[in-house]
């Protein structure tokens, strides 16, 4: 297995399960076997259906009828409908508005007399959203509880049953759900119920597609002790079945959702579990003198599984991870394509543990290699982590303007801001070369960018990251000094860019008082273009929220005169509003008397923190 794993290892990150989809109608997930369809004044009945529920219900009594006369439609050939493509969406919507007694009664219709039909309807393609969404609705356990009504407790028991019915049907046939792209789906949402927390559901494709670099929001809830048991068994069948969980890329997915949520609500299992599947992953044999878990950590599913787990670990386990088994390999792998997202993950999990400053010294080595190499979230995981250890942030810093090419002679460090935000060497940026003693010189506004000038002011995403990690280290003065060198265009960039706007904020509210008072006079002439802004206009809020009342003043004396302007803004309206400036033009007394009591209350918030 290793062998085919290494190999695959070469393979694209992409190899990572995606969201189950609709097929085609008339096909299963059998290999595209026909299967029974609804006949057409039937999926007639449920388009209509499907525009009532898209109108919603402003009604409850009308929504309770609505849903009671379709689910009896459907009853009698719930299978049917929960594998039919309209149908299927249908019978979705029904679920998300219907009790628990009746959620309880399509699943229990689904299953049949024995629940062995449950397979059938899950490893389906239309019918395993159903499932899902039936099994989902397990929530409102503890919603219907505070009622207390004999009738609700009871609806809410028999809702429990049927998941309870459900969860004994996958454990039996545990291999089958992980390895089936629509069953291994109901197997997540199956553990995430079981284990008291969802994720948020995302109600329209557009939200789920900007959400995709994201990790989804878990929602907890209250749960009865049988679901607690029934994971338990479940989590035991699985580690039964681990190498078909770590060798399968969609069983792989189902064990990390297994251990994410294990480690929010069940973190003795949690541990139970790394600790076992790290001991299989060890125990494989590999090439003499070769530990097995480097194959893992170059191969797509096993470095995921691998992130999950250095995530979840405890300090035990990481450190017999490295004695054992990454110990001067951590360089090699850094440089790897795919390995080196489990060395970040390594390297965070190990941050509150002296562990760090081992992995921290050998990774240190190679690390102009590590940026050469394009896999720069290593360099930034570093710096993230290195504010927790002061002994070893000046060591850092100067790894860093040496590998930006800022280092000799001093002059050259007040570039280095730019540097780090656009992620390029002082070369590129300024499409020179650095004469010996020469000092970095900005462009006056408007002039043009001649050969010798910085190419147009930019910032990346990691770029970003590395200075709002760089600005919690005890000396940030290169940092400071670079920032108050840049010219009030390239200020602006800074402040009204997706990325740049957040470490600006970072740096200025960071900054004293006399070092912000220094920079917003700098930047007076545009607080208008800041405030007009989406991200400008947070950037000034934050400012707004760390400055004085001195400072808070003078920047209420530039807004005011573009009053108009502002007010019409879509962004700048709220600046106004938060900033009291129409209090401000009519009333400065009370607007004074009021910035003054918000500041007591902040320095008295300050000081409690402290």
């Amino acid at each position: 297995m290793l062998e085919k794993m290494e190999a695959k290892g070469q393979r694209s990150l992409k190899g990572k399960p995606k969201g189950h989809k609709r097929a085609a109608q008339g096909k299963t997930g059998d290999g595209g076997a026909k299967k029974q369809r609804l006949d057409g004044g039937t999926v007639s009945y449920f388009r209509r259906v499907s525009d009532r529920l898209k109108e919603g219900f402003t009604d409850e009594e009308d929504k309770g009828v609505f849903v009671e006369n379709v689910l009896s439609e459907v009853k009698g050939r719930a299978r049917l409908v929960a594998m039919d493509m309209t149908g299927s969406l249908v019978l979705e919507g029904l679920l998300a508005l219907a009790s628990p007694a009746q959620v309880a009664e399509v699943l229990e219709e689904l299953g049949g007399e024995t629940g062995s039909e449950f397979t059938a309807v899950a490893c389906d393609q239309c019918g395993g959203h159903v499932m899902e969404s039936a099994v989902r609705q397990a929530h409102r356990w503890s919603e219907e509880k505070c009622d207390v009504t004999e009738a609700e407790e009871e609806h809410c028991g028999l809702l429990e049953a049927q998941v309870q019915r459900v969860s004994g049907v996958v454990r039996e046939n545990l291999v089958a759900f992980a390895q089936d792209p629509y069953g291994s789906h109901l197997l997540r949402t199956l553990v995430q119920v079981l284990s008291g927390c969802l994720t948020r559901d995302t109600p329209g494709a557009q939200k789920a597609k900007k959400d995709r670099r994201c990790e989804s929001e878990l929602v907890d809830f209250e749960i009865p002790a049988s679901f607690w048991w029934e994971l338990k068994h479940l989590a035991e069948h699985l580690m039964d079945n681990i190498n078909v969980f770590v060798a399968n890329l969609t069983a792989c997915a189902a064990l990390q959702t297994l251990l994410t949520v294990c480690h929010r609500k069940r973190p003795k299992l949690c541990n139970k579990l790394n600790k076992s599947i790290m001991g299989y992953m060890t125990s494989l044999s590999s090439a003499p003198g070769v530990s097995p878990l480097l194959v893992f950590m170059k191969d797509p599913s096993g470095s995921h599984l691998l992130q999950k787990i250095f995530k979840f670990s405890q300090k035990a386990l990481l450190r017999d991870v490295y004695r054992n088994h990454l110990r001067s390999q951590l360089m090699p792998l850094a440089l790897h394509p795919i390995a080196n997202f489990p060395i970040q993950s390594l390297i965070s999990a190990s941050t509150p543990f002296k562990l760090f400053l081992k992995i921290f010294d050998e990774l240190m080595e190679g690390f102009e290699a590590i940026l050469a190499a394009g896999n720069i979230a290593v360099v930034v995981q570093m710096v993230e982590s290195c504010v927790r250890w002061e002994e070893r942030q000046g060591e850092l810093l100067q790894r860093l303007l040496q590998a930006f090419h800022c280092s000799e002679p001093a002059s050259l460090q007040v570039s280095c801001l730019p540097l780090f935000l656009s992620f390029l060497t002082y070369e590129v940026y300024y499409n020179t070369e650095p004469a010996e003693g020469d000092a970095v010189t900005q462009p006056a506004e408007g002039d043009a960018v001649t050969q010798a000038s910085p190419q147009a002011f930019s910032v990346c995403y990691h770029g970003s990251r590395l200075v709002q990690a760089l600005a919690g280290f005890k000396e940030r003065s290169v940092l400071m000094n670079s920032l108050h060198d840049l010219c009030p265009r390239d200020l602006l960039t800074f402040a009204t860019d997706p990325f740049g706007s957040h470490a600006f904020q970072v740096l200025v509210t960071l900054a004293s008082d006399k070092g912000r008072g220094k920079m917003l006079k700098k930047m007076e002439d545009m607080y208008v273009d800041l405030a007009c802004s989406m991200y400008g206009s947070r950037f000034l809020e934050a400012v707004w929220n760390s400055a004085t009342i001195s400072q808070r003043r003078r920047i209420a004396e530039r807004l005011v005169p573009s009053e108009s302007q502002l007010r019409g803004d879509r962004f700048a309206r709220h600046v106004w509003a938060k900033f009291g400036l129409t209090s401000f033009l009519k009333r400065q007394g009370d607007w004074m008397e009021a910035q003054t009591g918000e500041s007591k209350k902040r320095k008295m918030f300050r000081d409690i923190l402290e």
